[in-house]
Formats: C-alpha cells, sequence, structure tokens
C-alpha cells in the first residue's frame, strides 16, 4: 500500500486501516532506527510503541508537505534523542557515562545477534552524540543521501557532511583503540 493509499484511508475515517496499513509498512525500519539508538531491543520496541501512539494521535495534524516516512522519522529521532537525554540524566546520577552504559547494554543485550566485528561498531557507534549518530545511522544503514537527509533532519546538506565526517572519525578511532 502506497503512502497516499494510507494518507486516503484516514482522510476516508478508516482509521484503523490506515493505521494497520501504516504500522505494517514502516515499523521494522523504525524499529532498527531506534534499536540503533538505544541497543536494546527491548528499549526499541517500546520506543517504537511510544512513536505509533505519537503517530496515532498527530496523524491528522499530517500535512503532506513531506513524505510520510519522513514524518514518521522524523517523530523516531525526536523520541530517540529524548530518550537518550533521559538515559544520559540517569547515568549522570549514577556517575557513569551515557557511551559506557549504551556500551555495556551492547555486550550483555541477549537479543543481539551480529557477529564480534557488529559488536564492536555497535559499541563505536555508543559513543557518538546524539546528533552525529542520528547522520551516521542515517548514512551507514539507511544509505540516505544527504539531500533527503537534510529534508529529515531540517539541516544543510554542508552540516551533515561534517557531522557524519566527525562521526566516521570518532568511530574510526574507536575501533582502532580495540584492535
Amino acid at each position: 500500500m502506497t503512502d497516499k493509499d494510507i494518507i486516503k484511508l484516514h482522510r476516508e475515517g478508516r482509521f484503523e486501516e490506515a493505521f494497520d496499513a501504516l504500522v505494517k509498512a514502516y515499523s521494522e525500519r523504525l524499529y532498527w532506527h531506534l534499536r540503533h539508538f538505544t541497543a536494546s531491543h527491548d528499549d526499541a520496541d517500546d520506543l517504537l510503541q511510544e512513536v505509533f501512539i505519537k503517530v496515532w494521535t498527530q496523524f491528522a495534524s499530517f500535512r503532506g508537505e513531506s513524505a510520510l516516512f519522513t514524518w514518521l522519522w522524523r517523530i523516531a529521532s525526536n523520541e530517540a534523542i529524548s530518550w537518550l537525554r533521559k538515559k544520559k540524566v540517569r547515568a549522570a546520577l549514577e556517575f557513569d557515562s551515557i557511551e559506557n552504559v549504551l556500551s555495556l547494554r551492547v555486550q550483555d543485550d541477549p537479543w543481539f545477534d551480529g557477529d564480534e566485528a557488529e559488536r564492536k561498531l555497535q559499541q563505536a557507534i555508543a559513543t557518538l552524540s546524539g546528533k552525529e549518530k542520528e547522520v551516521f545511522l542515517l548514512r551507514y544503514y539507511e544509505d540516505m543521501p544527504y539531500e533527503q537527509m537534510a529534508s529529515v533532519l531540517d539541516s544543510t546538506v554542508g552540516s551533515l557532511k561534517v557531522l557524519y565526517h566527525n562521526a566516521v572519525t570518532k568511530v574510526k578511532k574507536v575501533l582502532d583503540k580495540e584492535s
């Protein structure tokens, strides 16, 4: 089902059908986006539910100025960044860093089924700041063009290229330390 079909269903008052189609079309991509932020299946799953609750309550306000997925991605990214901020505060209260907390989560996650190289990459990604992580994930895992990323993140292509370069440099530095 296309985005136009989903929007049409919603406008016709067939809200549950529209929502079901939306979840079916985008839940997996959004889940993996959130999973890369959280380094945890359970947290990504919880955040995904929060994203879809927001989407359900705000779907009528979608104006169609961007692609539906762009709108969903922005909501998911905002939820992930808010989640990271909360975790950062908790980590500070526990006299730990959010980077260390997320890195340990990758090690301890029973749902993680990647090999050792992927585990190390995830731990390196966990050391990035929120914006760097977001840009890195979009470019590395989603292979999203900078122009589309600029639209999704409401930023400029130039600043995104700088963020991505900085993120790659940091990830390489972490991976080189572990070698």
